[in-house]
């Protein structure tokens, strides 16, 4: 027996067991704010997700959308920062090179922190893609 959805009532997906879950799950409901953006991720078949096809649509979305992508990108950047800092505290390594530990992390550009590129978003889909393979 299926259970009807409620209007309004948020559905909860399942954890995906990606440390980054909470960062990919607050990109797409972003990303699903802005109307062309959300269409063309409706028609989009896989193939043009992974290929990157739909990353260069993140040009057209609109300024409040980047801005809030930009942010959240930030607060990544951040909590990835403070991965790395307790790693390094726990271990107590000095001369630890923090470029190459940012590197690690294959879901978003690290060479430009501060803004959300198309990069960022290609990046994303392919770690997430990889994961799933």
């Amino acid at each position: 027996k299926a259970e009807g959805h409620v209007e309004g009532e948020k559905v909860e997906n399942p954890d995906t067991g990606l440390y980054y879950d909470e960062y990919l799950r607050q990109v797409i409901d972003v990303l699903e704010t802005d109307k062309h953006f959300r269409e063309k991720l409706q028609t989009a078949d896989i193939e043009e997700i992974k290929s990157g096809k739909l990353s260069r649509e993140l040009d057209l979305v609109s300024h409040h959308v980047r801005t809030r992508l930009d942010e959240l990108k930030r607060q990544e950047v951040a909590r990835l920062r403070m991965l790395i800092k307790a790693k390094m505290d726990s271990v107590q390594d000095t001369g630890i090179d923090h470029q190459a530990l940012l590197k690690q992390f294959e879901h978003l550009n690290h060479q430009s922190p501060d803004t959300f590129e198309p990069k960022d978003l290609d990046m994303l889909i392919k770690a997430v893609s990889a994961r799933y393979e």
